[in-house]
Order: C-alpha cells, then sequence, then structure tokens
C-alpha cells in the first residue's frame, strides 16, 4: 500500500488522494489503541472526515510505516505503567504514585470507574486529567504492584 504523507512548511501532516488532492492538517487516529495498535489506522480531517484507511502497519514500506508510527506517537500519549510504589486515600479520589516508561509519576484517579481490565490482562487507568495509563498484563508486575492493584480489578 502507498501512502503519500508529508508535511507542509507549517509541519502540518498532508496526505494526497488517489485523484491528487491534498488533504493538509490530517490526524491518523487508532481503531483500537489498546487492543489492536498497529491495525485500523484512519486519516481524519480536521473536520473529522475520513479520507484514507491503513488495515494493517504491516502492509506499508518501512519508510511509510516509521513516518506513520512518529506521528501516531505524537498524538497517542499511553504511558506504559511499570510499577506501582503506593496508592493513597481511603476514599476517592485516591493518589497513585507509580514508575513509567516515561518516569515516575504521581496522579490522581477519581474513582473506581476509571480504572479497567481491558483484553485479558491488559488494565486501563484513567487520571483526573484524562490521560490513560496502560499496563499491558498486569500478571507480570511486581507483587507489590499486582497486591496494590488487584484491590481495584
Amino acid at each position: 500500500m502507498n501512502l503519500p504523507l508529508h508535511h507542509d512548511v507549517w509541519a502540518r501532516l498532508v496526505y494526497t488522494d488517489p485523484a491528487g488532492a491534498e488533504h493538509v492538517g490530517v490526524e491518523p487516529v487508532r481503531a483500537f489503541p489498546v487492543s489492536e495498535p498497529n491495525r485500523g489506522i484512519a486519516l481524519l480531517t480536521p473536520h473529522g472526515q475520513e479520507v484514507a484507511w491503513v488495515a494493517d502497519l504491516e502492509s506499508l514500506s518501512p519508510e511509510q510505516r516509521r513516518f506513520l508510527e512518529e506521528e501516531l506517537s505524537r498524538r497517542h500519549f499511553l504511558p506504559v505503567m511499570t510499577a506501582i510504589h503506593a496508592i493513597e486515600g481511603i476514599a476517592d479520589p485516591t493518589t497513585w504514585k507509580v514508575d513509567t516508561d516515561r518516569g515516575r509519576t504521581k496522579f490522581q484517579v477519581k474513582n473506581d470507574e476509571d480504572i479497567r481490565r481491558v483484553a485479558g490482562s491488559r488494565v486501563i487507568i484513567v487520571d483526573t486529567h484524562g490521560i490513560r495509563y496502560l499496563i499491558p498484563d498486569y500478571r507480570k508486575l511486581d507483587g507489590v504492584s499486582r497486591r496494590l492493584l488487584e484491590r481495584y480489578i
């Protein structure tokens, strides 16, 4: 598959469709960012209109795939949680002290509904600012982290 993408002089992402029309300011969006991050990527205009669909990143050339993955990483901030050091608070909200693939952080979780198991052993935690944290497999966390988390899942 050929996916003609480039940046214009203002660093906006531009997609050129098969008819030669340029769509300026498109944004790649994953259909299933947690369960299938490499499958089902839509290119949307600033008005939300889909102008292209990538069924699988593997269908792109290595250069195009790298380019699209870089764009997706800029737009999809999803820190991966690697350890839980403490969960403070008996009543809601609770304060979480954790390690992620982007460093150590502290955040608040409004209530238990913001902690969800998805796709088997994956867990998504949403903080009070709407930032999502992913635990790809909670069973692979260290013992202390698992015990702290298991109260909520």
